[in-house]
């Protein structure tokens, strides 16, 4: 009809044309007037950028209203586990990242480890292992939210709490977790690497990063509130105000009045032993957060728990861990299972807790399967996995990606080793420009090494009837060793050893020697403390002698010390590594049964990622 009654249009039709147009050009007046909303936005968008899409990136926007947690508008139910890029080779992270969305997670919380990336006073490493952004990166490709716990202490079963060992030689003595301002110009110089990485990858920012947790379960360890109120300050000043800024604290009213902080704008999540009732710890939560802002949470939701060398592998019941979770589920709270996988504690890595007394000392094991649903090995054909998915699709109406088969096997057969050197001739290859002499030994801290193993040397006179040598302190496990070396030369004559838990004096032979006999003593670190009141875990052997000679052997060097001729000798990593088959049988035979197995994983697992 209307292109009918068009054609139809005499020539004498221009009056009322225009008459048409001026009823238009009114009508257009009036929208302009009456709904700019809608006139003036269209004019504003570029062609190429469509405009729903424009939208979309202006109103990214994760926040806590209304005690939940929202995401652009939509309420969030966080679903998460933690899985540490650290403790996963990165070859293995976008696997193990698929299985975690196999299960039904949409969050990855983790861990950074200020040791990993600082192993050096100013020397910071972001490639690797540590490759952090690439990480999130991958997280965000695989549609990931992602809570990210950037310390600086972080606990974690992880060597000093995250804190690189360094710091324990700075002097005057650094107070770690406190408002020393010595301390905290160490952690400003940090997070002054860290942060900037983070803030292009915050979710406002089109990143997957929705919460940044400062410190970790303060509220056990200290109740400095000016030194919590600088690391807010810090991570503000870097990230800015569209982050949820959170501390994780256990659930009694204790720790939560020492560890959170009396601010609006930063949340305070909860801990507590799965199988607890949660919900009368989330209302005391509430109590620790500002009104309306509370959304339920356990950061920590124990999947498992760690073992230490000497104890039974940790193991807990899955339908009971998987009852606990859908007990906050079922009620609308979000959880973040720690860990949804647990990897492992490559080379020296691993922590260590203590009881009461300090030489109540606990190494955690290298490897940190945690009884988790994704195994150290990535496999998820177990009932704790089948268990939490058949609750966690419940509550996540997000499609769950293919659940991959575990992975396949193979055997290498058996390793043969062969003796080519003794632990006395690595210790000839010393270089005579690296000296080390004091009357009392120093920590292997304050000789700039921070992992592995310590020798001391010195030397006694033989009394007839015996020495015994007493070390009040070791940290951590001390074997000794004698040696005639006008007579004995290349031998080294295994005498006992003495730990740090089961403190014995050693009862030195009687050796006739024409000089003096040599004592030595090979100090292992076992893992520094990483939880409670003793994380000042300086590794040394605390005997006195008068001019000390003394001994640090590590992977990268070996230094010798003596009072008229000093030896230092520089060995390259892989070239140690290249003689390794007969250097670790020669120090596994050195060193009691015990221990051997311990020496050669750990050693075995540095040397992995070395090569």
């Amino acid at each position: 009809m209307a292109m009918t009654s068009r054609r139809s249009w005499p020539s004498t039709g221009r009056q009322t044309r225009h008459q048409l147009a001026f009823v238009l050009l009114l009508v257009l007046v009036a929208v302009g007037i009456y709904v700019p909303v809608l006139a003036l936005p269209s004019l504003s968008l570029p062609p190429e950028i469509p405009g729903d899409e424009k939208m979309i990136m202006m109103s990214r926007k994760f926040y806590i209203k209304d005690d939940s947690f929202w995401k652009d508008g939509n309420h969030f139910q966080i679903i998460g586990g933690d899985l540490h890029y650290f403790r996963v080779l990165p070859e293995y992270w976008e696997d193990r990242l698929l299985r975690a969305k196999a299960l039904g997670l949409n969050t990855i919380q983790v861990y950074v480890p200020w040791n990993l990336h600082e192993p050096k006073p100013g020397k910071m490493v972001f490639e690797g292992i540590g490759d952090l952004v690439s990480f999130l990166k991958l997280c965000d490709k695989l549609d990931f939210m992602v809570m990210l716990r950037a310390g600086p202490y972080i606990c974690g079963e992880w060597d000093l709490g995250g804190f690189p060992a360094w710091l324990l030689s700075v002097k005057p003595r650094l107070q770690l977790r406190t408002s020393d301002p010595a301390y905290l110009k160490l952690v400003e110089r940090w997070w002054g690497v860290l942060l900037p990485k983070i803030f292009p990858l915050i979710y406002s920012n089109g990143g997957p990063v929705i919460m940044v947790q400062i410190e970790n379960e303060y509220g056990s360890y200290g109740n400095d509130k000016a030194y919590l109120r600088k690391l807010v300050s810090m991570a503000r000043g870097h990230l800015g105000d569209d982050i949820i800024v959170y501390t994780t604290d256990g659930g009694t009213k204790e720790t939560l009045e020492k560890g959170t902080v009396p601010v609006d704008d930063v949340y305070s999540a909860v801990d507590f032993t799965t199988g607890d009732d949660p919900w009368p710890i989330f209302e005391l939560q509430k109590k620790f957060n500002a009104p309306g802002s509370s959304p339920p949470l356990s950061s920590e939701f124990y999947t498992g728990w760690l073992t230490h060398w000497g104890e039974k592998i940790a193991k807990t019941d899955a339908e009971f861990t998987a009852t606990s979770l859908e007990k906050i589920l079922s009620r609308n709270g979000s959880a973040v299972l720690y860990m949804v996988h647990g990897g492992t504690n490559f080379g020296f890595y691993n922590g260590a807790n203590t009881g009461s007394e300090e030489s109540d000392y606990k190494p955690d094991l290298t490897s940190y399967d945690y009884d988790a649903p994704i195994k150290e090995s990535g496999d998820i054909d177990n009932p704790k996995f089948r268990a939490l998915q058949r609750v966690i699709k419940k509550y996540n109406v997000a499609s769950h990606s293919i659940i991959p088969s575990n992975k396949q096997r193979k055997a290498y057969g058996p390793i043969k080793m062969q003796m080519t050197t003794s632990l006395i001739d690595l210790v000839s290859m010393a270089d005579p420009a690296d000296v080390i002499i004091s009357a009392n030994p120093i920590s292997m801290e304050s000789a700039g090494q921070m992992f592995g193993f310590v020798l001391y040397e010195s030397s006694y006179i033989a009394k007839k009837s015996g020495n015994i040598l007493r070390i009040p302190k070791v940290h951590d496990r001390a074997q000794v060793f004698v040696s005639c070396l006008s007579q004995d030369v290349g031998v080294l004559r295994y005498i006992g050893t003495t730990e740090r838990w089961n403190n014995q004096p050693v009862s030195l032979p009687t050796i006739e020697c024409t000089t003096n006999t040599s004592l030595f003593i090979l100090v292992e670190n076992m893992g520094r403390v990483n939880y409670g009141p003793y994380i000042f875990d300086e590794k040394m052997s605390s005997v006195k002698r008068n001019q000390l000679c003394l001994l640090v052997s590590s992977l990268s060097t070996l230094q010798k010390k003596s009072k008229t001729r000093t030896y230092h000798s520089t060995v390259g990593v892989k070239e140690l590594l290249l003689s390794m088959n007969s250097t670790l049988e020669d120090i596994g035979r050195l060193l009691d049964h015990s221990a051997t197995s311990m020496f050669l994983r750990r050693f075995l697992s540095l040397a992995k990622i070395l090569w």
